[in-house]
């Protein structure tokens, strides 16, 4: 029997090289495995549908999903988690001491549906009270003008939301033309050290654990999705997918713990790895649908709802292709 041609694309992160050397393979495919950043996978994975699987980002996979038939069928194989308070760049002479100084600020986002934004905006509700409608939105891109809804916007009439293509954020934040911006890239202006220009949190570290600690939500990203054509003509496929991608996490979580001969650039990487699993506990980057990831699809899931971006509020169950959390490894 000949095995599957498939075509993955995703970044290149060491929870995937084990697949992109080949020492894992995806069963019964013959794997062509193209690496590229995100912002250019998510383009050619939703508006052009190349490849048979790719990394999708999350939040605007359940906006598709509250709406009908996605163009990716979801594994919880979560390549992207991150906390997003370090995503919060700010004007240092707004007064923004706080979060609770966002309300009534104008912020930029480069999409307003991205994952890293949404699990923010559901932060400050959560903690400080403020809503969406509480800030006034500019959408523009980061570095380049122009950037384009994966899918519409289900907002209220007159929500305080304006695209902008004719400028970027990193020059609206440095000309003072906004009081801030949220993205999961510094803006140049931050990198180049314009002087009114910081995060909100200079010691994130320390917040972002303060917020686990809180809440044992480990926020997620981008999942891995299989075209839905692929997916309905091969059914097996998911279960073959999520076995290859946890082999290939768990050699790089073996890598990080290798003290013999460094395998990652950083010198207390051992050190940090321990005093992760001290806070978030041993497979604190899990795939899979246990408690805590369900506890944090649950989160995301009332985010997306209560944001105006989901139609509806999405169970849990419904976000994976079906099985997949139970094939054994």
């Amino acid at each position: 029997m000949s095995r599957l041609p498939l075509t993955i694309a995703s970044w290149d992160y060491d929870r995937v090289r084990p697949l992109l050397d080949g020492r894992v393979k995806v069963e019964g495919c013959d794997v062509n495995y193209l690496t590229m950043p995100v912002e250019e996978c998510f383009e050619r994975a939703y508006f052009h549908g190349e490849f048979e699987v790719a990394e999708i980002g999350f939040s605007p996979f359940l906006i598709a999903l509250s709406r009908g038939p996605t163009p990716y069928v979801a594994l919880p194989i979560f390549l992207s988690r991150m906390f997003r308070h370090s995503a919060v760049y700010v004007r240092a002479d707004r007064g923004i001491e706080s979060p609770a100084d966002l309300a009534g600020k104008t912020i930029g986002v480069p999409e307003y549906q991205m994952s890293a934004v949404m699990w923010f905006r559901g932060y400050l509700q959560d903690e400080f009270g403020i809503k969406a409608a509480d800030i006034n939105w500019v959408q523009a891109g980061l570095e380049n003008p122009g950037r384009r809804d994966k899918f519409p916007l289900n907002l209220p009439e007159g929500f305080p939301l304006v695209a902008r293509n004719d400028v970027t954020l990193s020059q609206l934040l440095a000309d003072g033309a906004i009081d801030g911006v949220m993205s999961a890239r510094a803006p140049s202006c931050l990198i180049d050290g314009h002087p009114k220009v910081r995060r909100l949190f200079p010691d994130y570290r320390a917040v972002e654990q303060a917020y686990f600690r809180k809440t044992g939500i480990f926020p997620i990203m981008h999942a891995l999705g299989i075209r839905r054509d692929i997916h309905e003509k091969h059914p097996w496929l998911g279960a073959s997918l999520y076995k290859a991608y946890l082999q290939a996490k768990r050699i790089a979580d073996a890598d990080l713990v290798e003290v013999t001969a460094l395998k990652i650039g950083l010198p207390w990487v051992s050190a940090e790895y321990e005093a992760t699993q001290a806070l978030m506990g041993a497979d604190f980057w899990s795939y899979g649908l246990n408690d805590a990831n369900r506890r944090t699809l649950a989160a995301m899931a009332r985010y997306s709802y209560e944001q105006g971006l989901a139609t509806r509020l999405i169970d849990v169950d419904e976000m994976f292709a079906n099985g997949i959390s139970e094939t054994r490894v």
